[in-house]
């Protein structure tokens, strides 16, 4: 693909949003409709005299599609790879990421009994996305997740140990790693990126796209030495992408102004559990050359995390492995409002509701059957997750009406019981039991900024889309930074297959595109 080529002027999301173009864009990308005319805006755009680095393929983050499309790009014979990363440290957010890679046909879910079938991943990825959902695009994650999940475990040595499930799933097809981390994954393909040679370059950020005179992204200019979240920072370097550019950046769940001009409720007082960096200059860079937009105004909100705690924190790998064991109530009533087992939309905007945290809660048998060690001890020592000898002492610290609070239990505990739930069609889980089992374990959840569905549109091939609705040649997204995957909502545990399944994809592709000179 070619470039059409920006002057050498830093573009920052704050300076991208204060241009005319800039404007425009943003009108369009909330609106839906085309920001731009790419002609003009191109048109006043020239190469550089002179590339200071020169690579086959160029990859944009270092989280898990980002590395796997370099792996991939590597192996499929592109000579030269490197990762720009705009941070200090590589791993974006899939380093900070529960660990939780959902997969069907496994021999993990073999050993739990668990019968699945992709077509069955897939009708609950349409039912949770509101059949928003590219049905090409969640074809290809329900269809390939096991091999991608296969070729973590196989080539990258990545080991997953625990069944887990997530809410809108219809059975357990997540898969924990040893670590319930994604540093699992993150770490073993960095150490295979080294291994293999590709290059990985921190504090490099991208400022914009270069394309040729027929349309092809052929380079990119970037701040080197860039520190974050300083625009001005670093210095300009140009870098020839001789085949392809991939963009595996992530989203913009930490751009508060980009997220409110989506959806405007997402204000300054909603956390994030996004690492700092999610600010989606990237994803805005492409859309300025031609690239375009999906969804945008589809922003996730975590319902597992604590008001209580920073970031993502522990609460969510203490809550949701308790959903179909555990009770989420209202603490001003004592009563529960929502079926725990509810996707993460459905919980979000119930917890919202309420105008008050909501309060998760679950007695020792079901804390330590399902919850990991380091994440339990992680919130007991923070102070998110509390632990109480008696069901009287976790009224009192939350000032639930105690009663109230019994008899809800009383009325869970026969739920359990029976295995179907009356009142709210929670999944109760067959191995799950009556919370009676001192002592009992309890955290406060308040909805955060979690994921953006929306971004670039991509097809099956990892081929980013232009607004002449033809793949922008030489310009490949996988990851959060693509639309159109999710819908409305994405399962929990679903991203890390999207983005190994579309990053390799991408990597493989980019490495058969024509090289340029």
């Amino acid at each position: 693909m070619k470039i059409d080529h920006v002057t050498p002027k830093t573009l920052s999301r704050r300076g991208f949003l204060k241009t005319a173009g800039g404007a425009a864009a943003v009108t369009g990308l909330a609106t839906g409709g085309i920001p731009f005319l790419p002609g003009k805006a191109e048109a006043a755009v020239t190469l550089p005299k002179k590339w200071d680095e020169t690579y086959d393929v160029v990859v944009v983050g270092s989280g898990f599609a980002g590395l796997a499309a370099a792996i991939e790009a590597k192996n499929g014979g592109a000579a030269n790879v490197v990762v720009l990363e705009k941070m200090p440290v590589s791993g974006g957010n899939s380093i900070i990421n529960g660990g939780d890679f959902c997969a069907v046909g496994t021999k993990l879910q073999k050993e739990n009994g668990v019968e699945d079938s992709p077509e069955l991943l897939y009708k609950d990825m349409l039912r949770a996305g509101m059949y928003l959902n590219h049905p090409e695009l969640a074809r290809t994650i329900a269809y390939g997740c096991k091999d991608a999940l296969e070729w973590t475990e196989s080539y990258l040595g990545c080991q997953y140990t625990k069944l887990n499930y997530h809410g809108g799933h219809s059975v357990k097809r997540s898969h924990g790693t040893v670590n319930q981390s994604g540093s699992e994954v993150v770490k073993k393909e960095l150490a295979k990126a080294e291994e293999i040679g590709v290059k990985i370059q921190t504090r490099t950020k991208v400022v914009r796209f270069f394309k040729d005179k027929d349309g092809r992204v052929v380079g990119l200019e970037v701040r080197k030495g860039y520190k974050f979240p300083d625009d001005n920072s670093g210095k300009t370097a140009f870098i020839k992408a001789g085949k392809a550019v991939v963009l595996g950046s992530g989203g913009f769940s930490n751009d508060v102004a980009l997220r409110q001009i989506h959806d405007p409720r997402l204000t300054d007082k909603l956390g994030s559990t996004n690492q700092p960096g999610a600010t989606g200059e990237a994803l805005l860079a492409a859309c300025l050359s031609g690239a375009m937009d999906v969804q945008m105004d589809w922003i996730q909100l975590g319902p597992w995390t604590s008001p209580d705690e920073k970031g993502f924190g522990y609460v969510p790998l203490f809550c949701e492995p308790l959903v179909g064991y555990g009770l989420m109530i209202n603490p001003k009533t004592g009563k529960r409002f929502f079926k725990e087992t509810g996707n993460r939309k459905e919980r979000a905007d119930a917890i919202l509701l309420l105008g008050n945290p909501a309060i998760i809660l679950g007695d020792s048998y079901a804390v330590n059957k399902q919850v990991v060690p380091h994440a339990l001890n992680g919130g007991l020592k923070n102070g998110s997750i509390k632990k109480f000898d008696t069901l009287e002492d976790l009224a009192k610290a939350y000032d639930i009406p105690v009663e109230a609070l019994k008899e809800q239990i009383a009325r869970w505990n026969s739920f359990v019981e029976k295995k179907k739930d009356d009142d709210l069609d929670c999944m109760i889980f067959e191995d799950a039991r009556p919370t009676v089992e001192a002592p009992f374990y309890a955290a406060r959840l308040w909805p955060k900024v979690h994921h953006t569905m929306g971004g670039l549109v991509i097809n099956k091939e990892a081929q980013v889309i232009g607004f002449d609705l033809k793949p922008v040649k030489g310009l490949y997204a996988a990851g959060e930074v693509a639309g159109g995957v999710h819908g409305a909502v994405r399962l929990g545990s679903v991203a890390m297959a999207d983005c190994i399944v579309f990053g390799r994809i991408a990597g493989a592709n980019a490495a058969k595109e024509k090289a340029w000179s």
